[in-house]
């Protein structure tokens, strides 16, 4: 059986680490959609809302704007 969760049942390794970036930043889950609307990823705060909460997988391409938008390397978000 394929299991795509991670142990604590979460759809991605990343939404606690965006929530974290994001926060630092200063900057809303609207904002932080808004950015990576202009990046050309086309995601609303309610999608934020789910991969911050981990109850929504995120891509590859998603996980690359982000880590652009954060301007941070992508392994600190899946770690």
């Amino acid at each position: 059986m394929f299991i795509n969760k991670a142990t604590d049942g979460s759809h991605n390794l990343c939404g606690r680490n965006i929530h974290i970036l994001r926060k630092n930043l200063g900057i809303s889950q609207r904002e932080l959609a808004d950015r990576l609307q202009i990046s050309g990823l086309d995601v609303d705060k309610n999608a934020i809302q789910r991969i911050e909460a981990g109850k929504r997988f995120v891509t590859d391409i998603e996980l690359s704007l982000l880590a652009a938008v954060f301007k941070r390397p992508i392994n600190e978000l899946v770690m």
